[in-house]
């Protein structure tokens, strides 16, 4: 017995020093481990030594976003980064966002919860004015929006029903989610066309084309949002006529 508390106890020493060191971030040490990492959630960071303080400080406060380090430049290369950076992956539109410390001003934890908070766009992100500058700026310009009022039951299964077809449009769809209990939200509800008690409604707006439409009422099941993701992409939309729209009448 005496034996196994003094493992015990040295396992237990090892272990509080390793954490002290590593601030319980984990090191990544090759591009499989860094692989894995990106794998392992929709969005994730990762950074060098330089603002580590303020880097760990920010970590704590976006913990829905894991953290990690790399110190090894060999693997910075696979990633095209040659120094110090902090580096957000997302998976919703496959993209790497970098901060070059190098160039930033000043590194607060302040500045980099919002770097992470402002690109952290998901399968579903939920819309906002700190979401809308991601979401904005991202290469994926179409985006299937959800219409709903947090708090209600078909919120809650809208976005786990939809949240299961998000992935397969990767790259091609951004999907976001408006929640039409927010007063903030009425201008996206009447761009539309609608008011809050017309929800839950599914719409999509294109941005490069700047053009929307509102899938016609009815179930709002997986299988609808998908075909209407689909006939958007075969091109089907426009001839269908946009949401909102009423028409001109002559002054």
């Amino acid at each position: 017995a005496n034996m196994l508390i003094t493992l015990f106890f040295a396992f237990l020493v090892s272990s509080v020093i390793a954490t002290k060191k590593d601030s319980a971030l984990p090191r990544l040490n090759d591009t499989e481990a860094v692989e894995a990492f990106i794998d392992s959630a929709e969005v994730v960071i990762g950074e060098e030594s330089h603002g580590y303080k303020e880097f760990l400080a920010a970590a704590k406060r976006v913990d829905s976003v894991p953290a990690a380090i790399c110190t090894v430049k060999e693997v910075w290369a696979d990633y095209s980064l040659s120094s110090d950076t902090i580096t957000l992956f997302r998976k919703a539109d496959n993209h790497q966002e970098n901060l070059v410390i190098a160039d930033a001003k000043k590194l607060e934890a302040d500045g980099l919860v919002n770097f992470i908070s402002v690109n952290e766009v998901r399968y579903i992100t939920e819309y906002s004015q700190v979401t809308a500058v991601g979401l904005f700026n991202s290469e994926v310009k179409s985006h299937l929006l959800v219409f709903a009022n947090r708090g209600t039951k078909e919120y809650t299964e809208l976005k786990k029903e939809i949240g299961a077809v998000a992935p397969e449009f990767t790259g091609k769809f951004l999907f976001v989610l408006i929640n039409g209990a927010m007063k903030s939200n009425s201008k996206s509800l009447s761009y539309f066309g609608l008011k809050s008690q017309d929800l839950p409604r599914i719409g999509i707006y294109d941005g490069d084309s700047d053009m929307k439409w509102l899938l016609p009422e009815g179930e709002l099941s997986a299988e609808r949002v998908r075909e209407f993701c689909q006939s958007f992409l075969r091109g089907e939309l426009k001839e269908v006529e946009q949401a909102g729209s009423k028409p001109k009448t002559e002054l």
